[in-house]
């Protein structure tokens, strides 16, 4: 009996130093994955805003990054981490820093109001669209939900959501969800080192029974 908790012991030891390498490796990777991102980051050089209280604002107002934040959390139901909104450290460079940018975006452009040109007479579901100029405001509506056949949304749905508004909260999204993955990498290295660790303390202890045997 007294082998075999030895064998085991030794086993365990060796699976122990496994689940260490992988911890280190892990750690390593997402460690060069996190410098890079912050590189990145730093190279966009792009920053949340915030006023001498330490309050976010956007376009100089509080009221502003508040409604932003509620879109973020209300509406679109991210977990926002408050510790990363930090006046002391405006660069976007976290999971959260990233996805109010995309929120602000998408919030202003939410809330924006279109200027459509209608060129000639059109006639358009029992309603007529003399030429002229019109205001078309996009009113909470996401790309989809614009009614691309009508003469006033169809161009007002292109006009705001935009090639470059939608390139830029794509772009933002990768970076959040990059941010989100560096997180969990450095957790599942904390978690492989820990059971390694605790795989190699327990086959220690098994080793050191098995030596204790009488035939010994």
């Amino acid at each position: 009996m007294y082998a075999r908790f030895k064998a085991i012991g030794l086993a365990m030891i060796v699976a122990g130093f496994v689940f260490v390498g992988v911890g280190g490796f892990t750690y390593v990777k997402t460690s060069e994955g996190a410098t890079s991102l912050e590189a990145f980051s730093t190279a966009q050089a792009v920053e949340l805003t915030y006023n001498d209280a330490g309050q976010l604002i956007d376009r100089g107002e509080t009221a502003i990054a508040d409604e932003i934040l509620k879109l973020l959390t209300d509406d679109w139901g991210y977990p926002v981490v408050r510790s990363d909104l930090d006046p002391n450290d405006p660069l976007i460079n976290t999971a959260t820093e990233y996805m109010y940018e995309m929120a602000a975006i998408a919030y202003h452009t939410l809330t924006s109001t279109q200027t459509v040109t209608v060129a000639d007479h059109t006639d358009y579901r029992d309603q007529h669209f003399m030429p002229g100029d019109y205001e078309v405001a996009v009113a909470g509506r996401y790309y989809a939900e614009f009614d691309r056949g009508s003469p006033t949304d169809g161009p007002a749905r292109t006009q705001a959501w935009s090639p470059l508004a939608l390139s830029l909260m794509a772009n933002l999204g990768v970076g959040s969800v990059t941010a989100s993955t560096l997180q969990m990498g450095l957790g599942i290295a904390a978690l492989a080192a820990a059971l390694g660790g605790t795989l190699v303390l327990l086959g220690a202890g098994l080793v050191w029974i098995g030596r204790r045997s009488p035939s010994s």
